[in-house]
């Protein structure tokens, strides 16, 4: 892959797929596009398809080369009627209505929460099985909160086929990347607290917040006063906590979805969580400081042996170069890169453990992540 800067998040090995207008932007997927379309495979819609998300949707959707025999393009009625080529097809973005759903079987929604409350009961009711990237139904007791590679459990006897719509819930972007790497050491020695520091990407603010990024970059370089309409403060060469609204407990809502959708995924009410979650000013993928405590004893050596073998996990551990996890590394890659694995010598023994790892939030920590959900309805 060729070096990936700041300011653009597409590799040189991706090309123009997709023949947006001239309102539109482009939607990105990889040269090695298969035909997807089959008559036996199931009928799919992506919901919000014109967001950042919705178009990693459909590159994800190629890079995977998942089987369909139709595909619905969805979104707001002010993006409806755009034009779009994916795969050797044209299609028109159709206005979500409770009619869009009438014989989807898979629908993959990245909208926001207020659209998926709306429309993912009624999608359900329809018979569609919906993967929705929003929070909102994320702590429901009856919806499943899905890892693949962590809990594919939680959605055993949900499938394609049988008639029956469902709800699946995708974690938060930085609940994903932390338990990619986490999971495979609690497997091994039951985490008993989890101290994470997270440092995220514009990405995770959306399309907006990485134009934003990018103009006030070169605002301030210009000597201007930054443009702030996304974010309340200068982002370029800042950072600051985490927009989220601030909670009673002096949590903001983006740290508490870490240890709640932690103790839901590990299914585990007693592991202790804390989080602090920082803004920081890089265009795309998550960075996570993690401090681990364990009930038992996990040296590092074994530790890094686990990761290397974990799915979805790449370790970048190069003590003698300094060579660790960055932004840039996972931008647009699908795995989870983990790196700085050390023992905590705050701790007793080998009962604790220092890791850095990193993810691109638009990847695996949301396209990437519900698109192998729908894998699995297969």
């Amino acid at each position: 892959m060729a070096a990936i800067t700041q300011n653009s998040f597409l590799s040189s090995n991706h090309l123009q797929l997709f023949k947006p207008n001239s309102k539109t932007k482009p939607i990105i997927a990889p040269t090695s596009v298969r035909m997807s379309l089959q008559e036996t495979a199931p009928s799919i819609a992506v919901v919000g398809v014109t967001g950042a998300v919705g178009q990693e949707f459909l590159s994800v959707l190629s890079d995977r080369d998942f089987p369909y025999r139709s595909i619905k393009m969805l979104a707001s009625k002010r993006s409806s009627g755009k034009q779009y080529t994916f795969q050797g097809h044209d299609y028109t973005v159709e206005e979500l209505t409770e009619e869009s759903f009438n014989g989807v079987d898979i629908a993959l929604f990245s909208a926001g929460g207020s659209i998926s409350k709306q429309f993912g009961p009624v999608a359900v009711n329809k018979g569609t099985i919906v993967v929705d990237n929003s929070s909102a139904f994320r702590m429901d007791e009856n919806v499943p909160l899905v890892i693949p590679e962590v809990n594919p459990d939680a959605m055993k006897g949900i499938k394609v086929g049988t008639g029956k719509g469902a709800l699946i819930a995708n974690p938060n972007c930085s609940t994903i990347i932390c338990l990619m790497a986490a999971t495979p050491l609690h497997r091994r020695a039951k985490v008993l607290r989890m101290v994470v520091s997270t440092y995220q990407a514009a990405s995770g603010a959306g399309a907006a917040a990485m134009e934003e990024l990018e103009l006030q970059t070169r605002e301030v370089l210009d000597g201007k006063p930054p443009t702030c309409q996304i974010f309340k403060q200068q982002y370029a060469f800042n950072l600051f906590s985490h927009n989220a609204p601030v909670l009673e407990n002096g949590y903001n809502e983006e740290e508490m979805k870490l240890v709640k959708e932690t103790r839901k995924i590990w299914n585990d009410m007693n592991v202790k969580v804390t989080a602090t979650c920082i803004r920081v000013p890089v265009m795309r993928a998550h960075a996570e400081s993690i401090n681990l405590q364990f009930v038992n004893s996990l040296d590092e050596h074994t530790a890094r042996d686990i990761l290397k073998n974990a799915p979805g996990v790449v370790v970048i551990d190069d003590r003698v170069s300094n060579h660790f996890p960055t932004p840039l590394e996972v931008s647009n890659k699908d795995d989870v890169a983990v790196g700085r694995i050390r023992r905590d010598m705050s701790q007793e023994g080998n009962n604790g453990l220092d890791i850095f790892v990193c993810g691109d939030q638009i990847r695996k920590g949301a396209a990437l992540n519900a698109v192998q959900i729908a894998e699995m309805l297969l």
